[in-house]
């Protein structure tokens, strides 16, 4: 198959040129990769117009972010893209493990059938840009993307930041209720405002390559701890669409990056590892492991996100994934804020939630590292150890760590959850599992579910009296009768929803699909009051 083409996005001159240099707009994004256009589809959704900036013309060069994990893929798919990267991505759930010339052992990632989305897809970052850049042309009135537009300047005030703006037409300023910096790891907004990551980074250098053949390779995760074909180090494969496959090799700290990236220096490693020369080189690049992020991720009216806000190594799925999920966390809370429906205040809950999700995601990634390229003999010793004893014995496997992949961290115990009493079901904080459902057609439960604050009802009639603005979603079995009140019914005709969720449980579900609250008999009052919580119109702190 033909490789991706790239093409340029076409530049206009920014309307503020000819209206004295000067705009406004309720929220500006820096940055048109797959955080800043999630975050405008996202706020789009709602009603909220953004001016998006970029200082390219194309999506990103080479496959970069691949490995799209499936509650990523919910988000897609709730803003209108997830069946596009499913048709064209290469699904896969299965992990396998080699040390030196033998399998260790492999592992499903989703071995439990129900679930509209698959554990992984993989898929080129060109590829998610590009649907990206087509769905927000869906919203003219809501999303104004701008190529071409260089920010040279963010000045914060306390209603928000003037951003200065470079065009091939001449400099204009925005005058901005809100900014969301997705501009990546070496973020110039960040270093507008004086800001530094804190944490640690690696020596160990990794070649990644792109390349393009064919070949019988299964549509699954491969890892290999000391490869024959690569001696002392580590290795990773991963099937991509058009023929592409994703090396990764591990270099060691002093390999000369530049050095390392010459076709004359990868070629011979590409090809120790297949086993021949028919292949074509795409892209590559040489990275070194971080895990660091930025204290806090809001500051005043300007909000991080993505690598902005975050960096971890790529072994684990983390990057990407994780800034999907910190606009998922952001967009609802601010669209609530600008509508008056919120206090300001709710954005710290951003900060909260989402520095917790990156330190989990550090966390894996640094545990992840140490054990890949150990340091110390005992480290080696260590490693080794559990490795050979792995293909035999299930407690080792729990401890070989070629990257934890992505998972969505639960928000249990922060503030805008209202504990909940032991019993069945979805723990308040983790995000909703899906499950078949039918609504006069065949669907999936997360695709009734999100966008807006809703009472899940399982079983159960919601209770009458409930905030107008409240969805209510009840979930039958389809042999009895069903509310009739403007209650939203689906069929859970398989019993996959009460078997996940429980018989008779309720639940308060955010617009980002995590549960902000569990009910075995609600009433209004209970309801209103987790709903004010979940919305930061009760304080409770940090953590409650």
């Amino acid at each position: 198959m033909p490789r991706y083409r790239y093409e340029p996005f076409a530049y206009r001159r920014p309307r503020e040129l000819d209206a004295g240099g000067r705009g406004d707009a309720p929220v500006v994004i820096v940055g048109a990769g797959p955080v800043g256009l999630t975050a405008a589809i996202d706020l789009a959704l709602h009603g909220v117009p953004s001016v998006v900036l970029d200082d390219n013309d194309v999506v990103s060069v080479g496959s970069r972010a691949i490995c799209w994990s499936k509650r990523t893929l919910e988000i897609f798919d709730r803003l209108g893209v997830g069946d596009r990267m499913l048709d064209k991505g290469v699904t896969w759930k299965v992990g396998r493990l080699f040390h030196r010339d033998r399998e260790v052992w492999s592992f499903d990632l989703l071995p439990e059938p129900g679930h509209k989305m698959p554990a992984f897809v993989n898929l080129q970052q060109y590829y998610v840009e590009q649907y990206l850049v087509e769905r927000a042309a869906d919203f003219p009135d809501l999303i104004d993307l701008r190529w071409k537009n260089r920010v040279t300047a963010v000045a914060p005030r306390s209603d928000g930041a003037a951003v200065s703006v470079d065009t091939p037409d001449g400099a204009y300023r925005l005058d901005a209720g809100w900014v969301i910096a997705c501009d990546g790891a070496r973020s110039p907004v960040r270093a507008m405002l004086g800001l530094d990551f804190e944490g640690r980074v690696f020596e160990e250098r990794f070649l990644i390559a792109d390349v393009e053949m064919q070949a019988d390779f299964p549509s699954e995760r491969w890892f290999w701890f000391e490869p024959p074909f690569h001696r002392g180090q580590s290795a990773l494969l991963h099937k991509q669409p058009d023929d592409i496959y994703r090396i990764d090799l591990q270099l060691g700290p002093d390999a000369d990056p530049e050095a390392e990236k010459k076709p004359e220096n990868v070629i011979p490693r590409i090809e120790a590892m297949i086993g021949h020369r028919d292949f074509t080189l795409d892209w590559v690049s040489v990275y070194v492991f971080q895990c660091r992020r930025l204290e806090r991720f809001v500051h005043g009216r300007v909000i991080f996100a993505g690598d902005s806000a975050h960096v971890v190594s790529p072994f684990g799925a983390r990057g990407g994934n994780g800034g999907i999920q910190d606009v998922d966390n952001l967009v609802w809370k601010l669209a609530a804020v600008i509508a008056g429906a919120a206090p300001e205040s709710l954005i710290e809950s951003y900060d909260e939630e989402r520095v917790h999700g990156a330190d989990e995601n550090i966390v894996n990634s640094a545990r992840a590292t140490s054990f890949m390229t150990p340091k110390t003999e005992m480290e080696r010793l260590f490693r080794d150890s559990v490795l050979d004893l792995a293909a035999d014995h299930a407690f080792a496997r729990r401890l070989v760590n070629s990257g934890r992949l992505s998972q969505p961290c639960s928000l249990a115990g922060l503030s805008l959850q209202t504990p909940a009493a032991a019993g069945p079901g979805v723990a308040p904080g983790q995000v909703m599992p899906d499950a078949p459902v039918e609504n006069g057609n065949a669907g999936w439960l997360l695709n009734h579910v999100g966008g807006g604050f809703a009472l899940l009802s399982v079983g159960a009639a919601p209770p009458a009296g409930l905030p107008a603005a409240l969805d209510r979603i009840a979930v039958v079995d389809g042999r009895g009768a069903a509310p009739t009140d403007g209650t939203r019914v689906l069929v859970d005709r398989a019993g996959t929803v009460r078997a996940r969720y429980g018989e008779g449980m309720s639940y308060l579900v955010r617009p980002d699909q995590h549960v902000a609250a569990r009910f075995a008999a609600p009433d209004a009052a209970s309801v209103a009051a987790a709903l004010d919580r979940a919305t930061g119109r009760t304080q409770q702190g940090r953590r409650g």
